[in-house]
């Protein structure tokens, strides 16, 4: 279990810097990050199938410039490793278990947008302190406060998914055995739901005069992909 914490902390840290602090070249997406971190733990279709669903609920969301959406690279990434590292400890590598370890890191994941503004908020000191210092000459200092932003935000990330990972290794297993059954009744409503609801979402931040059409595409689109990925 510890390493497979560990391997989704690794895959947390970059993917967090890719989100907003550097490169950005989209790996930090849950459709690329949640699978990334099923195949390095042994179980890409259960990251293809978080990642699926977390993409279509924050798609129209993303961190540019001053806004602070919830941080779904975390609960992507989060829930994956809850999924196969519980599924490996109470013998229940399901459906079931990745969609109730999906809904604690959505609930949970709510703390990414404190993390984020409280790195923000840090961050926003360094561009005065760094002026001072390119006009005093000291330009490794200046250099050494470039590297303290990235830190910020690699903290932030660590924090988000260890607090997630942390609630769901508490949370779960002891209710777990309560929720077994229900949840096998309820998992096939869930996989519709969450795909419907994040379409629902993107078509509410879009003025087209197509959205019906749209909707319908967008949702026969993800539900295909669920069908097919299905083990």
């Amino acid at each position: 279990m510890i390493l497979e914490l560990l391997i989704g902390g690794v895959i947390a840290l970059v993917c967090g810097l890719d989100r907003v602090a550097m490169l950005q070249i989209l790996v930090s997406r849950p459709i690329v990050a949640a699978p990334v971190t099923g195949l390095l733990l042994g179980e890409p279709l259960i990251g293809l199938q978080v990642g699926v669903m977390v993409e279509l609920l924050w798609l129209a969301r993303l961190p540019v410039g001053a806004a602070v959406p919830p941080d779904d690279t975390q609960v992507a990434i989060a829930a994956t490793v809850l999924s196969i590292t519980l599924g490996h400890q109470l013998e229940a590598l399901s459906v079931e278990l990745m969609l109730l370890s999906l809904l604690v890191a959505l609930l949970v994941g709510k703390v990414g947008q404190y993390f984020d503004h409280c790195a923000r908020n840090y961050n926003s000191i360094l561009p005065v302190q760094t002026d001072r210092a390119l006009e005093n000459g000291l330009f490794g200092r200046a250099q050494l406060l470039h590297l303290r932003g990235l830190l910020s935000f690699s903290a932030a990330a660590l924090l988000t998914y260890f607090t997630i990972v942390t609630c769901g290794l508490l949370l779960i297993p002891p209710i777990w055995p309560w929720l077994q059954i229900s949840m096998s009744y309820s998992a096939g409503l869930l996989q519709l739901a969450l795909p419907l609801i994040g379409v629902a979402v993107i078509l509410g931040t879009i003025n087209v005069s197509r959205a019906i059409t749209l909707f319908c595409a967008s949702f026969g689109m993800a539900f295909l992909l669920m069908w097919l990925v299905q083990p």
